[in-house]
């Protein structure tokens, strides 16, 4: 059955495969609302070239109230990806991040409570972030949840991390969404509010609503001047402007990297079972890759001249290792990741090399602005 759905921050990376799937596979009707943030988007003001004919377009913000107001009413699905992105920036820039973040999904939630609409089903993009460190087992404790790593720690170069009980090593396992929260930057801070709030209210007023918690998300139409957008498209950047990646730590720090097209089926997959009403889930691919291996890989690919630079430099509040469980999202709504990491980054690397010569590496100057505030070191 078509639907009209809402699409908050519909004309970005993520937003825009969303849209297009909707649209070419369920006939949805959709609609955009994008603010066009220009550290995503660039100068020039207007909407992507790649976004779908077929989408209604507004340019605003979910932080204007009697704008969002008036867009949210006539729909019956909202899909919420809209947020400021990016862990070091949100450290100091605090009022940026909780203004459009916190303060977007608090207008947003303000007027399912409040005003006549006929939106049916919420679904809010959360992150992995909120979970710090993930879950560990340690040989003596079992499973545990560390702590960030100490400053102390980390300028003796001792990078893996210890166990909360005992503080011995520990081995990172698959996070579940049992996890604790436990945020370690405001950006990860305003996802948890986000969950937080959306929950107490979908349980109080009876509104459908469905958490995903997006893991390292990479894929075409990222924006590759943003140094904030991840580290397959910073790294990118770098090799196609001639330059070595920068590697933090020792570039053993693992993650969860996910396609976008696999974002998108869980994001379909929640949108269309109604099993997803109230729950989280992780949404990632479920397997582990290091930092390293990916900054090689891309070199390779790119420019094998240009290898990875390791000078075990750290930022404060980053984390070591944190990979998804993606057990229950499996079990529940039948996803299955389909992009293979290194398929996955054939296709990226595809779709960047004939607009390298647009591409800005910004990475210097967000560096800086880290080190200048005592955030990397």
């Amino acid at each position: 059955m078509t639907k009209k759905i809402l699409v908050t921050g519909g004309a970005g990376f993520i937003g825009s495969h969303l849209v297009d799937e909707l649209i070419s596979n369920y006939g949805h009707q959709v609609t955009i609302l994008d603010i066009l943030d220009e550290q995503v988007h660039g100068k020039s003001g207007n909407p992507p070239r790649y976004l779908n004919p077929e989408a209604i377009f507004l340019r605003g913000s979910v932080a204007d109230y009697q704008f969002l107001e008036e867009q949210m009413k006539d729909h019956e699905v909202i899909v919420h990806l809209a947020a400021k992105v990016g862990v070091g920036q949100s450290m100091y820039e605090i009022k940026k991040y909780i203004h459009h973040n916190s303060l977007g999904t608090a207008n947003m939630l303000n007027i399912l409570v409040n005003k006549e609409h006929d939106v049916k089903k919420l679904i809010i993009a959360s992150s992995n972030t909120v979970y710090g460190e993930g879950k560990a087992n340690c040989a003596d404790c079992g499973d545990v949840y560390p702590n960030l790593r100490s400053e102390d720690q980390l300028k003796q170069q001792d990078w893996e991390v210890n166990c909360p009980k005992c503080g011995k090593k520990v081995t990172p396992i698959a996070t579940d969404e049992f996890t604790p929260f436990d945020s370690s930057s405001i950006y990860a801070l305003s996802k948890q509010s986000q969950e937080e709030m959306a929950h107490l209210i979908g349980k109080t007023y009876g509104i459908n609503t469905t958490i995903l918690r997006f893991f390292l998300v990479y894929g075409q139409r990222q924006a590759l001047s943003n140094p904030y957008t991840g580290v397959c498209a910073i790294f990118s950047a770098r090799l196609f402007n001639g330059k070595r990646p920068i590697v933090f730590e020792d570039g053993l720090q693992s993650r969860d990297f996910v396609n976008v097209k696999d974002i998108c089926q869980g994001l379909v997959l929640a949108l269309e079972n109604s099993s997803a009403k109230g729950e989280n889930f992780n949404l990632g691919s479920g397997s582990p890759i290091t930092i390293k291996e990916v900054a090689e890989i891309l070199s390779e690919k790119i420019n094998p001249d240009l290898t990875p630079i390791y000078r075990g430099e750290y930022r404060k509040g980053d984390i070591r290792h944190c990979v998804a469980d993606i057990s229950k999202i499996r079990r529940m709504l039948g996803y299955e990741p389909k992009i293979e990491f290194k398929d996955g980054i054939d296709e990226l690397i595809k779709w960047i090399a004939p607009r390298n010569s647009d591409i800005q590496d910004k990475s210097r100057e967000a560096n800086d602005q880290l080190r200048s505030r005592g955030l990397l070191k």
